[in-house]
């Protein structure tokens, strides 16, 4: 697969159009500019899509959507810009549990269409017969959604309204947008959306116009997206929210209750956008606003462009996890202006964000707290390949078929060895010169898809430029293609942890880490130290810990998942009901799946628990989250 980078280019010039072209291009069958049918390279076609793009590709999405908050569904139109190839009078679309109504051309005429076979993890294909149409009119409902949570007032912050959130990647969109669901295929968009007052709506676009009155109690609210996404990226989330200005152009959404909180802990974003500009050039989207949602949100962020979804799992009070913060800014760049054609290569989006994310908090919060980050990190790609072994495919940046799922590959791997790539390659050519290199590859290649494949073609054409020397020391292909970690990689600075690796390793004898130290660590250190100590610690050992560290009262969530990680793993039954109440509060998969197996693995003493507390906590997760535990917990061994 590694010569596979000229067809690879092919496809994209036929699946990745500029921006002002698909802004402009005619819908009349008589005039499409669409590149001529190529060979779909495995490096580049998406097999978790049944969309065939080199013959008819949906340019742009129109949705007029009603939310029912009682049926727990959203049912209108999607209107579909179509750019084909000439002659081509079909298009193939992804669903998934989508009751289509009817299929109609822009006259309102009714178009055939099939919905073919349910396959699971993928959905089913809309095939519709469109003739000469280059617009088509579909009319649905969406019931249970995947994409979709709909929570009940009491599982809000608020406490009062009903509360509805998205979260499309990487394939549930599918679940209440019916359009072409693959990363490779970019879409603009627009939308009119009705909801029950005196909710308010906002969605992943600019606001188009102020919310109106639309009868019987509703107001609709319309957005708009001019830069074409990937189709994972619209997103939605409405209910008892308020808005707070940061900057310029930065603010943050959530709900009243959690505005002060939320505003505090992102001060620094205005501050973020500009040091991100600084390092890879201009920020593109307009507004850099976020929206911190109800706890089950089941990632930590996820970066919707100008609606960035946050967890409320990273308010510690100090701003100690607002790297967070700048990682979904960062994918403003990496992700969203250059997006993984397909799931084989998300390295190209995680990972290098990762990376982007760490230069963000240098320029931020210094050096000492970056480096120390890029060390934790560093030592997340370890734990990755020790559990997965260094020699397993999975643990190559770009992804065998097998393990190229949509939801696939380790997270030490996509993002933490994709960032030490990153610093791998800066360490040996140059800050000054990476920097000036990468900031080209986002200009060079904005608002397309890229594939490992034309990454390596790009960086051997416009930073190795023919240096045979500098090919040899960079080793690319062992990198992306290869298992483990090539010889040449750039370790973290010994003294990152210096005083906190003396503290884990004296524990063996003294079993007990000074208050005053702890006290004046960084989280990314007492993290450290926790990851560090023995796997295996007493009864006695874990309560004087607690009882010296404060750990089972910590409101840095991050830390208080590492004490329970390793408290529960020791069968230490005190964590047992912390760990309920934290389970009961928090949905961020990160968080639930690791705490569930966990527990499971204690056989007879952790099964029971784990599915006691599943059964009451399960309801209020999102279904990434719910998919994820139900193979924990709920299935057989």
């Amino acid at each position: 697969m590694r010569n596979l980078a000229p067809l690879s280019l092919l496809l994209l010039s036929a699946c990745a159009v500029p921006a002002a072209t698909l802004q402009t291009a005619p819908l009349s069958s008589k005039a499409t500019p669409m590149v001529s049918p190529v060979l779909a390279s495995a490096d580049a076609a998406d097999p978790y899509s049944y969309a065939r793009p080199e013959i008819a590709r949906v340019t742009h999405v129109a949705l007029d959507l009603a939310l029912d908050f009682d049926a727990r569904q959203v049912s209108g139109t999607a209107a579909l810009d179509i750019l084909a190839k000439t002659g081509a009078d079909t298009v193939v679309l992804d669903s998934n549990g989508l009751e289509i109504l009817s299929v109609k051309d822009r006259s309102g005429t009714a178009l055939p269409y099939t919905v073919g076979a349910q396959q699971a993890g993928k959905g089913a294909p809309v095939t519709v017969t469109m003739g000469d149409a280059r617009t088509i009119v579909i009319t649905y409902v969406a019931r249970n959604a995947e994409a979709l949570q709909w929570l009940v007032p009491e599982q809000t912050a608020g406490g009062k309204h009903p509360y509805l959130l998205s979260q499309g990647q990487p394939t549930l969109n599918r679940s209440w947008i019916p359009t072409q669901d693959s990363p490779g295929i970019r879409q603009t968009w627009d939308a009119r959306i009705t909801a029950p007052q005196p909710l308010t709506v906002v969605m992943s676009g600019l606001t188009a116009s102020p919310p109106v009155a639309a009868g019987a109690g509703r107001r609709a609210f319309r957005f708009t997206m001019d830069k074409p996404v990937a189709p994972y990226l619209i997103a939605i989330a409405a209910g008892d929210i308020a808005f707070r200005e940061l900057g310029p152009r930065t603010g943050v959404w959530t709900e009243p209750v959690m505005l002060d909180r939320a505003a505090a802990e992102l001060a620094d974003t205005e501050k973020m956008v500009d040091a991100a500009e600084a390092l890879y050039g201009p920020y593109r989207w307009g507004r850099y606003d976020m929206i911190v949602l109800p706890p089950s949100f089941p990632y930590g962020g996820m970066e919707n462009p100008v609606m960035t979804f946050l967890t409320p799992t990273f308010i510690a009070g100090d701003r100690s996890l607002t790297g967070l913060v700048a990682h979904e800014l960062a994918h403003s760049w990496s992700g969203n202006l250059v997006t993984n054609a397909n799931w084989s290569d998300s390295w190209l989006n995680e990972g290098v964000t990762s990376y982007f994310e760490n230069r963000i908090v240098e320029k931020l919060y210094g050096t000492r707290r970056a480096e120390q980050e890029a060390a934790l990190s560093f030592a997340s790609a370890e734990e990755a390949l020790a559990e997965e072994g260094s020699d397993a495919p999975i643990t190559a940046l770009h992804l065998a078929p097998a393990q190229a799922t949509p939801d696939g590959g380790a997270g030490g791997i996509i993002y933490d060895k994709g960032a030490v790539f990153m610093r791998t390659v800066e360490t040996i050519v140059g800050r000054e010169k990476f920097d000036a290199y990468l900031r080209s590859w986002f200009d060079r290649h904005a608002f397309q898809p890229a594939t490992s494949a034309m990454f390596l073609a790009d960086i051997r054409a416009n930073l190795v430029k023919g240096d045979a020397d500098l090919e040899r020391k960079l080793m690319l292909d062992a990198w992306v293609y290869e298992p483990g970690l090539p010889a040449n990689v750039a370790r973290p600075q010994a003294s990152a942890f210096a005083a906190v690796d003396s503290a884990a390793a004296a524990y063996g004898a003294t079993g007990r880490v000074s208050k005053a130290a702890w006290a004046g660590w960084t989280t990314a250190e007492r993290m450290r130290l926790l990851a560090k100590l023995p796997r295996d610690l007493s009864q006695q050992k874990l309560a004087a810990l607690d009882a010296d560290l404060g750990l089972s009262q910590s409101g840095n969530n991050e830390i208080l998942f590492a004490w329970l990680e390793l408290a529960l793993g020791n069968r230490y039954a005190p964590a047992v009901p912390v760990a309920e109440k934290f389970l009961a509060t928090v949905g961020r998969r990160k968080f639930v799946a690791p705490l569930f197996e966990t527990l499971m693995k204690e056989g007879e003493w952790g099964g029971p628990i784990a599915k006691r507390i599943y059964a009451d906590t399960r309801s209020g997760y999102h279904s990434v989250t719910q998919g994820t535990v139900d193979r924990l917990v709920l299935t057989e061994k």
